[in-house]
C-alpha cells in the first residue's frame, strides 16, 4: 500500500509543499510537505498559550478522557499507522506496529495518572497553620522528536503533558513528517469526539533546525522536550537555559552488555541480535559495545558471527525481514567511516558494507557488522547510529565495569550472569552509571512503566513512567493560616 493511500485512510489529505519526503525502503518520494514560515511558528506558539489557558481549567480526570479517546483512535488505526512508520522510517513492520503499541500503552498509563497527580500535606511548625505542596499545569510544552521513533516519542511526552493540563507543540524530524501528520489527524479526531477541547491544543510545527530553535528560544514555552543526538542537545540546551526555561533531553546512547562466565549463552545471543541489529542499529538503546569474558569469548563470538551471516536483510514491509535499511545516505557514510576507523585502531571486521544495491539503488541497506577490538579505542567511545557491534574481551569484573562506564554517554546497559553478586554489583551505586541497568535482558525494548532516559551526555531527562509527570508541571507550596494569630517561622519575633 502506498503512503498516500495510508494517509487518506488515516484522515490526512494529500500533503502539498516544496519539501519532498523519501522512503528509506527504496528511496522513492512518498509525499511532500510545506514547512512553516517563522511568522507562522510564532502564531502557533501564541495559539498554544491560548489553548493552555483554557485547558488548565479542565479537571485532570476529564483531561484524561481525551487521552483515553486518543488511545482508542490508535487502537483502531494501529495497522495503518504502524505500516506508515515502516514506510517512512524504514523499521520492519513488527517494530512499526510495536511503536504504535507503545503509544497505546502510554495513553493507558496517562489516563490512570490523570487521577493521581498527588501533592503533599506538610506539618507546619506554626500553630494554626497548614502547609501543602501541590502541582499545577505549567504551560505549552514543545516536543522535538527524531526519525527513529517518529511517533512514540511524541506520545510519551504528549500523553503526560495533556493530562497535566498543558498544550503541546510538536516539531517532528524533517525525515518523518508524514507519520506526524497522521498522528495529528488521529488526535484531532479524538478531540472532536471529546467535544470541548480548546482549539490548537496540539499543533505541528514542520521545518528544519530553525523551527526547533524557534521553539527552544521562545519564552512562552516553559518546557522543551528534545530527543536526538548529543550534538543537537548541546546546541538546544543553552538556548533554553538562556531564558531560564526547562529542557528535558533524551540524547545519545553508547550502550553496553557484559557477558559473564555464568551467562546463559543462548539467551545472550538472542538479546544481542535484537539489541544490536533491530531498527538497523538506529535506536538510542541499540547495543554498541559487547564485553565478553575471556573464558567464553571463543564460544560466543563464533555463534554471533554465524547468526549475523544468516540475518534476513530486505524491505521492512516484507514478512520475515529482520534488518531493514538505514535512514539515508549520510547514515551509510557514517557507518563506512566508523568501520574504517575501527580497522585503523586494530579492529577485525566481519560483515559491514552495502547490501541489495542492485535491487534498491536509491536506498541504503547494509550488512550488520561485528568489530572485534583489542581495547576500547576512540571509535568505540563514539556513538555511530548504525548496526556496528564492537566486541572486546575482559577478565576482571572491576576492570570491565570501569570500561563500561568510561564513555560520555549513559543511557542503557545490561549484564548477562547467573552470579547474584555480579548482578547486584551491576545495579548498585558503584555499578552501571546509566539511567537503565538490566540483568539478563538486553539494553533495548524499554517498557513505558519505567522512567526512560540516561545520564552524562544522554542529557539527564526522563520520559514516561514513575514520577516523570512532574517535569510537565510546576510545584507550588501553599501555607494556610486558619488561626487568629500571626506566628513567624523559626521563632522570629517582629512586633511594632
Amino acid at each position: 500500500m502506498k503512503a498516500d493511500q495510508i494517509l487518506r485512510d488515516l484522515g490526512v489529505e494529500a500533503a502539498r509543499g516544496d519539501y519532498a519526503v523519501h522512503s528509506p525502503v527504496d528511496g522513492a518520494e512518498i509525499g511532500r510537505v510545506a514547512f512553516d514560515e517563522p511568522a507562522a511558528i510564532q502564531q502557533k506558539i501564541v495559539n498554544s498559550v491560548t489553548a493552555f489557558h483554557a485547558w488548565r481549567q479542565v479537571p485532570a480526570p476529564r483531561r484524561g478522557e481525551l487521552v483515553r479517546l486518543l488511545g482508542e483512535e490508535l487502537r483502531a488505526n494501529k495497522e495503518a499507522l504502524g505500516r506508515l512508520v515502516s514506510l517512512e522510517a524504514g523499521k520492519i513492520l513488527q517494530e512499526g506496529l510495536g511503536e504504535v503499541q507503545e503509544m497505546i500503552d502510554i495513553c493507558d498509563f496517562a489516563v490512570g495518572l490523570s487521577r493521581q497527580l498527588y501533592g503533599l500535606t506538610i506539618a507546619s511548625e506554626r500553630p494554626g497553620h497548614r502547609m501543602m505542596e501541590q502541582w499545577h499545569p505549567i504551560g505549552p510544552v514543545a516536543i522535538i522528536s527524531a526519525f527513529n521513533f517518529p511517533v512514540a516519542v511524541w506520545s510519551w511526552n504528549a500523553a503526560l503533558a495533556l493530562v497535566c493540563g498543558d498544550s503541546v507543540l510538536w516539531k517532528p524530524s524533517e525525515k518523518t513528517p508524514l507519520t506526524a501528520l497522521a498522528t495529528q489527524a488521529l488526535f484531532e479526531r479524538a478531540a472532536k469526539k471529546f467535544g470541548d477541547a480548546p482549539e490548537h491544543l496540539s499543533q505541528l510545527v514542520l521545518g528544519l533546525r530553525e523551527a526547533g530553535e524557534a521553539l527552544a528560544r521562545s519564552p512562552r514555552i516553559p518546557v522543551v522536550s528534545a530527543t536526538g543526538s548529543t550534538r543537537m542537545g548541546k546546541a538546544l540546551a543553552p538556548a533554553v537555559a538562556e531564558r531560564l526555561g526547562r529542557s528535558l533531553l533524551e540524547l545519545g546512547g553508547n550502550n553496553a552488555m557484559i557477558v559473564a562466565p555464568s551467562a546463559k549463552l543462548d539467551l545472550a545471543v538472542r538479546a544481542i541480535l535484537f539489541s544490536a541489529v533491530g531498527t538497523c542499529g538506529q535506536r538510542c538503546t541499540s547495543l554498541r559495545r559487547l564485553f565478553v569474558h575471556e573464558s567464553i569469548y571463543d564460544s560466543l563470538v563464533p555463534q554471533l558471527k554465524s547468526a549475523y551471516a544468516s540475518l534476513p536483510i530486505g524491505s521492512p514491509l516484507e514478512s520475515g525481514t529482520l534488518v531493514g535499511p538505514l535512514i539515508d545516505k549520510a547514515a551509510f557514510e557514517g557507518m563506512t567511516h566508523a568501520l574504517g576507523e575501527a580497522r585503523d585502531q586494530g579492529g577485525k571486521i566481519a560483515g559491514g558494507g552495502r547490501a541489495l544495491e542492485d535491487k534498491f539503488p536509491n536506498a541504503y541497506y547494509v550488512k550488520p557488522a561485528i568489530a572485534e577490538m583489542p581495547e576500547q579505542t576512540a571509535i568505540v567511545c563514539h556513538e555511530t547510529f548504525a548496526p556496528i557491534l564492537y566486541v572486546m574481551r575482559y577478565s576482571d569484573f572491576d576492570a570491565v565495569m570501569a570500561k563500561h562506564n568510561a564513555v560520555p554517554q549513559g543511557l542503557s546497559s545490561c549484564i548477562f550472569t547467573q552470579n547474584v553478586q555480579e548482578a547486584e554489583r551491576f545495579v548498585a551505586a558503584a555499578g552501571s552509571d546509566c539511567g537503565i541497568a538490566n540483568v539478563n535482558i538486553g539494553p533495548s525494548g524499554a517498557e513505558i512503566g519505567g522512567a526512560f532516559g540516561g545520564e552524562k551526555e544522554t542529557g539527564g531527562g526522563r520520559e514516561s513512567g514513575s514520577d516523570s509527570w512532574k517535569a510537565y508541571m510546576r510545584r507550588q507550596t501553599a501555607t494556610i493560616n486558619y488561626s487568629d494569630a500571626l506566628p513567624l517561622a523559626q521563632g522570629i519575633k517582629f512586633t511594632v
